[in-house]
């Protein structure tokens, strides 16, 4: 699921330290950025933005102004330089609270947060169909998510593989990605797409299922792994 984001702060610096770490996450994607909460509401009225980095102190209106003032606000990371406003922060649900200097390590943990929360809230919204259709061997084939044990990427085409075999589509990996019901499914590598409840075990950098009775090792991108074991950590499998 690929999550459209905003930053609205008025240090420029801040905007482009902030910029520079969402292009280092590859799910992120960075609709626009804002230097004052007008613009910022401006864009909230016309684009669906999923997560907003928020500064609170701007000049005409601060971040908890223009946060009280949204109806449906898109789940929030406040950033200040001032660690006092985080207790009023939290008050308003906000996902997270970053203190600048802002280090990567503590960005991007921040945004696995974020991520969870997205993903149970995609989840709910899912329909109740248990299955897709991918075009193969120039007919549609009628896949079960629960029967797939993995799905890997080899440029514009995937290899789904299955209890009963597997499955050549022609087909990128980011456009079956958005259709994966984020709750079964998470993309461990830019190659490989992984069905949660058949890992075996996580060990290093490396996944293990059960193909054909045999163990299948699976590598993990470092741009992945974190968000993993914040799953694994969450009890999610």
């Amino acid at each position: 699921m690929m999550i459209k984001t905003l930053i609205v702060d008025d240090e420029p610096l801040a905007l482009e330290i902030l910029e520079n770490y969402i292009s280092k996450i590859p799910d992120l994607e960075l609709v626009s950025q804002c230097s004052n909460a007008i613009e910022a509401n401006n864009v909230l009225q016309k684009e669906n933005i999923d997560l907003m980095f928020l500064d609170i102190q701007m000049p005409q209106m601060t971040g908890i102004e223009l946060l009280n003032s949204l109806s449906n606000p898109p789940k929030v990371i406040l950033t200040t330089a001032f660690e006092e406003y985080a207790v009023e922060g939290f008050n308003l649900n906000v996902v997270d609270y970053l203190l600048k200097p802002i280090a990567l390590d503590r960005f991007m943990k921040s945004v696995n947060k974020a991520k969870l929360l997205l993903s149970k809230s995609h989840s709910e919204n899912l329909t109740q169909e248990d299955f897709f259709f991918v075009k193969a061997d120039k007919k549609l084939v009628k896949i079960h998510y629960t029967e797939i044990l993995y799905i890997e990427g080899l440029k514009d085409y995937v290899i789904i593989k299955k209890e009963d075999g597997r499955v050549i589509a022609l087909q990128t990996m980011k456009s079956l990605e958005e259709k994966m019901p984020s709750k079964l499914f998470k993309r461990v590598h830019r190659s490989y797409i992984v069905n949660i409840d058949r890992i075996k075990a996580v060990v290093g950098n490396s996944i293990e299922l059960i193909e054909g009775g045999q163990t299948k090792s699976i590598p993990i991108g470092k741009n992945y792994k974190d968000e993993l074991i914040t799953i694994i950590e969450s009890s999610k499998l």
